[in-house]
């Protein structure tokens, strides 16, 4: 007796290797736009680390040229720096030559005076090196701020008791921003400066 085969029609057969091959390939398409999605959102991220650091570091630089401005016996402000003198701070902001960036807090419940101001405005704020004659990069050639940091000096009451015979004694809040290659990027940093 011999052996019988069955045998398989291959039409049957035919249509399920397609059906097979097209749902692999949608699924490694999907991986692919996923994995892509990825590493774009990745880029943007460190773009945006970058940009951030870069303002950061523009606005720690204000910050210091600032505390320059303040301490520098030569400067031609040297006289406006005293801690018990209100002379040269302005409301709203001194806007002249040696005044400029020279502020008394707001009378206002508008909030802050820092919160007000655009520090993109050139009359109400100081640029790095205005008074300190230093430099910073800034512009549109390779990876560096669109523009130079900028300050601003407001005199604020000193609440520590003590102090110069009973004459009120004044601290200094500055408050700096930084910008990124991208004007839009800011970073705005404070301090309080007590001068001696």
């Amino acid at each position: 007796m011999k052996p019988q085969f069955k045998r398989f029609s291959p039409r049957r057969e035919q249509g399920f290797s397609l059906i097979t091959t097209l749902v692999l390939l949608v699924i490694a398409s999907l991986l692919g736009v996923a994995a892509s999605q990825l590493v774009l959102m990745s880029e943007r991220s460190s773009r945006y680390d970058r940009d951030r650091l870069i303002a950061f570091q523009g606005a720690e630089a204000a910050l210091l040229d600032a505390e320059m401005d303040i301490r520098d016996p030569g400067s031609v402000r040297s006289g406006l720096f005293s801690p018990t003198s209100r002379a040269g701070f302005e409301e709203g902001c001194g806007t002249d030559t040696t005044t400029k960036g020279l502020c008394l807090p707001s009378s206002t419940s508008a909030g802050p005076l820092w919160s007000t101001i655009r520090f993109t405005d050139t009359d109400r704020t100081v640029e790095y090196g205005e008074y300190t004659n230093r430099q910073y990069a800034a512009g549109t050639s390779g990876v560096q701020p669109a523009l130079a940091p900028r300050y601003l000096i407001e005199l604020i009451p000193d609440p520590t008791p003590g102090g110069n015979g009973g004459a009120p004694r004044h601290l200094y809040r500055v408050t700096a921003v930084g910008f990124g290659p991208r004007e839009e990027t800011q970073v705005m940093l404070q301090m309080f400066f007590r001068k001696e």
